[in-house]
């Protein structure tokens, strides 16, 4: 559009002036159509809501038993195989038995096959949940007065699990110990945590999991592995000392460790570290040659098997006072409620826990889904998880989500569909019934050793620092921090810190933005920084500033120090020369009158601008809010009491609408905004030219 001078003369390129039309919006219209819209009920309607709550009904009929069965057979079997070990050993960390570990793999694996969405990943057992539950555990029942072992034998546990429910804890403590009372406290911390993700997905605010940014999950991970490392030392050594909980539980754990040193079981010490040779080379075989390897070597299973036979023939426990894992019975409990009264007590506890168990899954099953080329559905992984917790607490077991290493092991093997997951579940079902009993006497120090074992991977990103560095100095400095506070103070206030640091960071970094000079790319319409380009060219009389962060009340003030330092120009400032340059000619001029020399025709003058126009180029200011209206209102009135124009640039719809809606142009003046610094400079260029010639005609 050609905009023409007051003349009609002198013509030049100018952008459309564009205002923002304000929609009107009839609420009672549009909440009259959402509530129908909400309340209709047809067959189609049903039938999605059906099948969007239920994938498997949609999946499985389309399932192809000649295409997919055989490998998702092999991962379903290969992963049950990795699967018993570990389910065994995390029970440990949970504070609880060896059954429970196997009722909460076999539940999770078969209520993911109904409700999950993703194809691929492997949910059960997680370690660091199973140390953060294993922590509320400890607390609990140590609030209760239980501090020693458990003093009922295992056969009659089965039954006193199920009484401490119904009856006054005070009046049974001698029918309950503190194995059946610790998996009432660890089913009622699941079924709270489960009852806050479900919770989270029929809300839909499954967002939150975008605040904990893959940085701060990879520190918090190894800052817990730390602490289940530390856990499980004392298994390796044999010793019997109380687990700490609490901020600085590690520090304290590895003093009660160093205090306790030579009470060491040799007999454990010694299993311990034939099972680290066995495991870790096997382990590194396994990864450098996975490509080629069908499976994995199921060499934890080998480890268990062998240490198992080893202590019964030995008779390790009664020669050498090694500690076991004692009668795992077959068969399962029947279903009983969670301890509600316990729930105000576990209730701030789950919140971290339901956190991260969701974060983890939805990260793993949306890292799956892109890899294969199919979509999962945040929300209903929420809805899965929520309900592989919920539903398993009533059957005593504890927390679950999914797994990075046994869900690459899944998928690397041949898995297709949560089929696999089914054959899984079969695998740790054979074992519940018929073999848990000939594990009577695995020694805990074998399951210690393969907890520690599989804490490689989060503790191998210590080698990965150097490169996170180089790509992000900030993300780095998250992890660290997360790391750290996880570790050494506890895993809940690790996890909160690794947030609120983390949005710290984003703030800062809004706060004290990225904010350039920008100069033209020769023969082209293109402005580039002038910092980061050569040879880029500057218009005479014309600065283009960039300011890359959404304009908001944090940041107003750096944004006009920025823009003052890069253009050279402070308004104040100059105004204030003025005034003084003022005064001290009217000083001159007094003194002239009163007898001074006639022909002193010395002025003084301020400096001539730098500029006459300044385009700020919007292209990255997201949004305004109230204050940074007023601050870009006060910038345009500064800069034009010293003959400063202010033009903006590529401002988006959202800023456009605020402008229009904080009355940022005058009323019966257009609104004057370009749709790019080109078209902006060669406005500024046709208006300085037109008001030089008529200066020049008025002269």
């Amino acid at each position: 559009e050609m905009a023409e001078g007051k003349d009609g003369k002198h013509n030049f390129q100018s952008m459309m002036f564009l205002e923002p039309t304000e929609a009107s919006i009839d609420i009672k219209a549009l909440l009259v159509k959402k509530a129908k819209k909400i309340c209709s009920c047809t067959p189609a309607k049903v039938k999605d809501l059906i099948f969007s709550f239920l994938p498997v009904l949609e999946w499985l009929p389309r399932y192809k038993p000649r295409e997919y069965l055989l490998g998702d057979i092999m991962s379903g079997v290969i992963v049950g195989i990795l699967l018993v070990p570990q389910s065994i050993a995390y029970s440990l960390l949970a504070g609880q038995e060896p059954i429970y570990g196997l009722y909460t793999s076999f539940f999770a694996s078969i209520i993911y096959f109904v409700f999950g969405t993703s194809r691929h990943i492997s949910v059960g057992i997680f370690g660091v949940l199973c140390l953060m539950v294993g922590q509320v555990v400890d607390r609990e029942v140590e609030r209760v007065g239980y501090h020693m072992e458990p003093r009922v034998p295992s056969g009659l546990r089965r039954e006193m699990a199920i009484y401490v429910n119904t009856t006054s804890l005070a009046v049974n403590q001698t029918l309950c110990d503190r194995s059946c009372y610790a998996i009432v406290v660890g089913a009622t911390v699941t079924f709270v945590a489960g009852v806050y993700q479900v919770a989270l997905g029929f809300f839909q605010v499954g967002f939150v999991s975008v605040y904990l940014s893959d940085s701060l999950l990879s520190g918090f991970v190894t800052g817990a592995s730390f602490t289940i490392l530390t856990s499980q030392v004392k298994y390796l050594l044999g010793l019997d000392i109380p687990r700490s909980s609490g901020i600085g539980s590690l520090v304290t754990t590895w003093i009660n460790i160093f205090k306790n040193i030579h009470k060491t079981n040799i007999c454990d010490l010694i299993t311990s570290f034939l099972c680290l040779l066995a495991l870790v080379p096997t382990k590194e075989l396994n990864e450098h040659f996975k490509s080629r390897l069908k499976a994995p070597i199921p060499i934890e299973l080998v480890v268990i098997v062998a240490a198992t036979l080893a202590s019964h023939f030995g008779k390790l426990k009664e020669n050498y006072g090694s500690s076991i894992a004692g009668h795992i019975p077959t068969g399962f409990l029947p279903p009983h409620p969670p301890k509600w009264d316990l729930i105000p007590s576990v209730a701030i506890d789950a919140v971290a826990i339901a956190i991260i168990g969701f974060a983890i899954t939805v990260s793993l099953s949306e890292m799956f889904a892109k890899k294969h080329g199919y979509t999962v559905k945040a929300n209903q992984e929420m809805y899965a998880i929520g309900f592989c917790n919920i539903i398993p607490s009533f059957f005593h077991c504890f927390t679950t989500s999914a797994a990075l290493a046994k869900t690459l092991v899944k998928e690397s093997t041949g898995c297709r569909t949560q089929i696999s997951g089914v054959v899984t579940a079969l695998v740790i079902l054979l074992v519940l019934l018929l073999i848990a009993p000939l594990f009577y006497s695995l020694q805990k120090c074998v399951l210690g050793v393969i907890t520690i074992v599989n804490l490689r991977g989060a503790l191998r990103k210590f080698r990965d620092l150097p490169k996170m560095w180089h790509l992000s100095k900030v993300d780095t400095v998250i992890w660290l921090v997360t790391m750290a506070a996880s570790a050494l103070i506890s895993t809940e206030i690790g996890l909160l810190i690794g947030v609120c640091f983390s949005m710290l960071c984003i703030i800062v970094r809004t706060q004290r933005p990225e904010a350039s000079l920008l100069g033209q790319v020769a023969e082209t319409e293109m402005y580039e920084s002038l910092s980061a380009y050569k040879n880029l060219r500057m218009k005479p009389g014309i600065v283009v500033f960039r300011f890359e962060a959404p304009l908001y009340y944090v940041n107003k003030e750096c944004f006009k120090s920025t823009l003052y330092k890069q253009t050279g120009v402070n308004p104040a400032r100059v105004k204030a020369a003025k005034k003084k340059a003022a005064k001290r000619m009217l000083k001159e001029k007094r003194a002239n009158s009163d007898g001074s020399p006639a022909d002193v025709s010395v002025q003084l003058v301020t400096e001539p601008l730098v500029c006459h126009t300044i385009v700020i180029d919007c292209c990255a200011v997201q949004f305004l809010d109230t204050a940074g209206i007023h601050t870009l209102k006060e910038i345009c009135k500064d800069y034009e009491e010293i003959g400063i124009q202010v033009l903006l640039a590529k401002c988006n719809a959202s800023v456009r609408g605020s402008l229009h809606r904080g009355e940022y142009f005058k009323k019966g003046e257009p609104n004057v905004l370009f749709h790019s610094v080109h078209q902006a400079v060669d406005f500024a260029l046709g208006t300085h030219k037109h008001n030089g010639c008529s200066a020049a005609k008025e002269c």
